[in-house]
């Protein structure tokens, strides 16, 4: 299974993604990982109860607009950071889960800042300090 979560519906992406390996089904539900903790969760309940397990979550959004300092900030950092504590509720093994893999694409940037764009480097900074401190 292949689970896409996005804010835009691409049926031709997807369609593609499915033409590559017939055996594996590719779904989409519509996401913003800037929504609260709580609506996160009740979509991977959605999710989970559909599945039963989820192996592999890659968070890849982000956007890089220093002009939209909060909407930066909350895809960049926030909705790395929700979306992952959202998971952890459904794979903590203290609470009997069953563990999971976190690919948190961030960017160069989060070692390296770049001054044209403070705001990114930042959020890029903030997402790649919080993967580390969960490794």
């Amino acid at each position: 299974n292949l689970v896409i979560l996005d804010r835009i519906e691409n049926p031709a992406a997807i369609a593609e993604l499915q033409a590559i390996n017939p055996k594996v089904t590719v779904s989409f539900y519509h996401y913003d990982v800037t929504v609260p903790l709580a609506e996160s969760v009740k979509l991977l309940k959605t999710i989970f109860a559909k599945l039963k397990t989820v192996d592999l979550l890659i968070n890849g959004a982000g956007i890089l607009d220093d002009h939209q300092i909060e909407r930066t900030i909350a895809v960049n950092f926030t909705g790395t950071v929700n979306t992952t504590t959202a998971i952890m509720e459904f794979w903590d093994k203290r609470k009997g889960g069953p563990g999971g893999v976190i690919a948190n694409i961030c960017s160069v940037t989060g070692f390296n800042s770049i001054y044209q764009v403070p705001v990114y480097s930042a959020s890029k900074a903030a997402a790649l300090s919080f993967t580390s401190s969960l490794a």
